[in-house]
């Protein structure tokens, strides 16, 4: 089953061609990667699918009475307020009830292994940051998740802890776009994807394909000449 289809999907800055004919789906239950160097269209391609800008034309198909939640590659909090405090705000803004968000806020902060304390966002490290960014998405139970640059400037055991993250919210039936640049990380957890380069698909990659014996990294060099 589809949950999202793009069809032809293309975006003009000026003169600058961003999203060129782009077209992929993503089926339920899978964890999907957009891959492609800086510049590639993956941003442009997310806020399109968000609704936060409007294609030059082509067309974009969401399952019916899809929720979507979205965590974002430098996400940024109030930081006078405290992790709880966070999802709450959020909660109210989207309008969830008092009762569900406190409900909710307190689940999602274990969720994503985060302690309910009175810890301040500004005293968060970035791993612990993410992690907040990722629960902030789960507010109101969300069907599809894009996350942009889930792992970036994390060390390596904040890596693993968010790759571990992102599984456990596979086996609990999200359906999950995921852009990243660390190819490694993409391996481990992503289904199957699609390589961008100048707003086009260049190729597909399956994990559980025959790749030739090739690395995701190896077909990415090949693909685009080259890793960021």
């Amino acid at each position: 089953m589809n949950m999202l289809k793009i069809n032809k999907l293309s975006k003009s800055f000026r003169e600058k061609r961003a999203v060129d004919g782009l077209s992929f789906s993503v089926e339920k239950g899978e964890v999907f990667a957009l891959l492609g160097s800086n510049g590639a269209g993956k941003t442009t391609t997310i806020k399109m699918i968000l609704g936060l800008m409007a294609p030059d034309s082509g067309d974009i198909e969401l399952s019916e009475d899809i929720k979507v939640g979205y965590s974002p590659d430098t996400p940024y909090f109030p930081p006078f307020l405290t992790g709880r405090e966070t999802l709450e705000y959020y909660g109210a803004v989207s309008g969830m009830k008092k009762d569900e968000r406190r409900r909710q806020a307190g689940e999602l902060l274990e969720t994503v292994g985060l302690e309910d304390s009175r810890t301040k966002v500004s005293k968060y490290s970035k791993g612990m940051t993410q992690r907040l960014a990722i629960a902030q998405s789960l507010l109101g139970d969300p069907d599809m998740l894009i996350l942009d640059e889930p792992t970036a400037g994390l060390d390596a055991m904040g890596r693993i802890e968010m790759i571990q993250l992102i599984g456990r919210l596979k086996k609990a039936g999200k359906t999950i776009i995921l852009n990243s640049h660390i190819l490694s990380d993409i391996e481990q957890v992503c289904d199957r994807g699609i390589i961008m380069k100048n707003g086009t698909v260049m190729t597909e990659w399956e994990r559980n394909a025959d790749n030739g014996g090739r690395s995701l990294q190896e077909i990415f060099i090949e693909t685009i000449g080259g890793i960021e």
